[in-house]
C-alpha cells in the first residue's frame, strides 16, 4: 500500500522533460511533476495510447468539454486543464492513480509575438509606467469577450514570460478574477512581444469562439486535438 495524496490541480507543460506534465496546486502553488504517455504530450492528433479510447470517445458524442471524464492514466491532460487528482507515491515518485477533468481550458504561449492587437500594445504602455496594466475586450455587441493583463518586464534574472509558462507565477488568480459568474472553459494566452519589454496574458472567456480562433490563426497558437 504506497502513501497518496488528492487535490485538485491545473495542468502545465513540464519544463523537465516531453513526457511529463506538471500539476499546479491550485490552493498552495506547489508543484508535482509526473509522467504521463505520448497521448498527453503531443497534442497532435492520436497515437497508440488513444487507440483503446476511440470508441468511447465516439459515444460520448461530440461535446469537447466533457467535464468530469476520468481518465486514470492521465495520458489526455493538456496544459490549462483542472483537474482533481490522486497520485501515489511510489519511492519518492508520484504517478497519477485517479483523474478527472473539471474543466478544460486550454493555454498556450507565443514568445516573440508580433502584430500585437491595439489593446495589448497600449496595456504594454501603460504597464511600463505602472508595473502592471488591465483592461477587457469586447465583441461588436458590446459584451466582454475577454479580459487583459500586461506585466513590465523587470531587470535582472526574472524572466515573467517563463515564471507563467512553468507555474512559477501561476495564471488562476488572473483567471479566476476574470472568468467570475462565466460556467464555459476559457483559453488563456501568454503573449511576450518582439518588440515591447512586457508580457501580455489574455484570457478569452469563451473557447473555440471566433475570438480564440482568430487569437490563435495571428500568434500562430494550434489548437490542440483533445
Amino acid at each position: 500500500m504506497h502513501p497518496t495524496t488528492s487535490g485538485t490541480f491545473r495542468v502545465l507543460d513540464s519544463p523537465r522533460a516531453a513526457d511529463e506534465r506538471l500539476l499546479l496546486d491550485v490552493d498552495s502553488h506547489d508543484p508535482t511533476y509526473v509522467t504521463v504517455g505520448e497521448a498527453t504530450t503531443n497534442g497532435e492528433g492520436s497515437t497508440a495510447d488513444d487507440s483503446a479510447d476511440g470508441d468511447r470517445d465516439a459515444d460520448d458524442g461530440a461535446d469537447g468539454d466533457r467535464d468530469g471524464e476520468s481518465d486514470a492514466t492521465g495520458r489526455r491532460l493538456l496544459p490549462g486543464y483542472l483537474v482533481d487528482a490522486t497520485l501515489e507515491w511510489v519511492d519518492d515518485e508520484p504517478t497519477i492513480a485517479e483523474c478527472s477533468v473539471r474543466e478544460r481550458t486550454l493555454f498556450a504561449f507565443a514568445d516573440d509575438a508580433t502584430n500585437l492587437f491595439e489593446a495589448a500594445t497600449e496595456a504594454c504602455r501603460e504597464a511600463r509606467t505602472e508595473g502592471i496594466a488591465s483592461d477587457v475586450t469586447q465583441g461588436t455587441d458590446g459584451d466582454v469577450n475577454g479580459a487583459l493583463y500586461a506585466f513590465a518586464e523587470q531587470g535582472g534574472e526574472r524572466d515573467l514570460f517563463e515564471e507563467f509558462r512553468s507555474g512559477v507565477r501561476p495564471l488562476d488568480p488572473l483567471i479566476e478574477r476574470a472568468a467570475e459568474g462565466v460556467d464555459d472553459p476559457q483559453e488563456v494566452f501568454v503573449l511576450r512581444p518582439a518588440d515591447l519589454p512586457c508580457v501580455v496574458v489574455y484570457i478569452v472567456l469563451r473557447k473555440e469562439s471566433m475570438l480564440a480562433d482568430t487569437v490563435r490563426d495571428t500568434y500562430d497558437c494550434p489548437r490542440p486535438e483533445e
